[in-house]
């Protein structure tokens, strides 16, 4: 009797395959937990044990020295099925759609989405509004945690939207799924008590405000970072930035006013290889002079992303440093 294929054997037969995913996602979450993302929420680690990821990803694409190398599950060579499926348990992110080289559409590296869950602050009753429904591994391990029927997903693509559909009946999830503009929220489902984006947002949409139960949470990338605002009223809102930075695909659908990177103009190379100096950059957008912010950031001792934060009132909106009626507020495009 032929012996059994050992774990990394790449040579291991297709039928071996849900056999390699579940020791992957277990190495996945031990990864995941050792990175301490579990920490301010232990709650998400079933989700991750339980929710399997390769569900999500029948094929991605990896970065190569000559491009894109495409892994998907159908290959008919088994060495590469085996490739794919370790490959989306990495704790990495995973591109899934591509369109002429430029990137649509990712799963993002898991330890990052475990750590916004957890700052997400996620009761049983929560009613969470998901911006960005990418491959639907999210949204499934939302409703692993409140249910199918308190989670929705919106995204402005409708393959993708119709992608997520199908792997989340595949992993046994059914929340719902919208095809819309997220910028606009998805007022058929509001009130919310927990709004997501994983894209990256160039200002808070006034729309998702609206569409709030009273102190909801809105956990979104904005410039390089994560803001976590608290919403006090249908136009009101404020928070701070999280520690972690955070790189996401921009939300499409919204006028896009974010800065366009490579700027040097003469600045000092240490402060361009900062990444706290290109989050400055990225949150003023434009609206502080590059050196007028270098000063600032020397001034006030390199300040670390925590000491800045967003606020909302009414028709306006600005980020700040330390206070948002203090000194040092920029205003954010509408």
């Amino acid at each position: 009797m032929a012996p059994h294929p050992a774990p990394d054997d790449p040579a291991a037969p297709g039928d071996d395959l849900e056999r390699i995913a579940a020791e992957a996602r277990a190495g996945l979450v031990r990864a995941i937990a050792a990175s301490g993302a579990f920490e301010a929420d232990p709650g998400w680690r079933t989700a991750f044990e339980e929710v399997p990821r390769h569900l999500f990803v029948p094929y991605y694409w990896i970065g190569t020295a000559g491009g894109h190398e495409r892994l998907w599950r159908e290959d008919p060579d088994p060495a590469r099925r085996v490739r794919w499926v370790r490959g989306a348990y990495a704790d990495a992110p995973l591109a899934t759609r591509l369109r002429d080289g430029e990137l649509l559409s990712s799963s993002s590296q898991p330890s990052l989405m475990a750590r916004m869950l957890a700052e997400l602050r996620v009761r049983p009753d929560s009613r969470v509004l998901e911006i960005g429904a990418g491959t639907g591994y999210n949204a499934a391990l939302l409703a692993h945690r409140v249910t199918d029927a308190r989670v929705t997903t919106v995204d402005l693509d409708t393959e993708i939207t119709e992608s997520a559909r199908t792997h989340l009946r595949a992993a046994g999830h059914t929340p719902t799924v919208v095809t819309g503009d997220g910028a606009r929220g998805w007022p058929g489902r509001a009130p919310f008590d927990r709004i997501m984006a994983t894209c990256t947002l160039p200002s808070v949409p006034r729309a998702w405000l609206a569409q709030c139960a009273p102190d909801a949470l809105v956990l979104a990338p904005l410039a390089t970072g994560l803001i976590r605002l608290t919403v006090r009223g249908p136009d009101q809102a404020e928070g701070r930035f999280l520690h972690t930075s955070a790189y996401f695909v921009p939300l499409r659908g919204a006028a896009r006013h974010l800065p366009e990177p490579g700027y040097s103009g003469g600045l000092p190379r240490r402060a361009l290889h900062s990444e706290l100096f290109q989050f400055l950059l990225a949150l003023t957008a434009g609206t502080l002079d590059p050196h007028d912010a270098l000063t600032l950031w020397q001034r006030e001792g390199r300040p670390a992303r925590e000491r800045y934060g967003v606020t909302v009132r009414g028709e306006h909106s600005w980020a700040w440093l330390d206070d948002p009626d203090g000194p040092y507020a920029w205003p954010l495009p509408h």
